[in-house]
């Protein structure tokens, strides 16, 4: 299992990913692969932490009533 992560092995998988998704593309998977992975951590971090309360607004919504109209 160790060598399955050889030099060479990682040059065939990205030319591969290379070809797939082409020049243009990969800037965009590398920033989302970026993003997820900060949010990943920032949930980890946070996961020890007690769950914020969620604060009641002063006057509930009250919902929109509907007028039928006739013709």
């Amino acid at each position: 299992m160790g060598e399955l992560f050889q030099p060479t092995h990682l040059l065939v998988i990205g030319l591969i990913v290379f070809v797939l998704f082409g020049a243009k593309r990969l800037p965009e998977l590398g920033k989302g692969l970026g993003e997820g992975l900060k949010g990943f951590k920032d949930g980890i971090k946070n996961a020890g932490e007690p769950a914020q309360p969620v604060q009641q607004s002063a006057a509930p919504a009250q919902p929109k009533a509907e007028t039928i109209e006739q013709k």
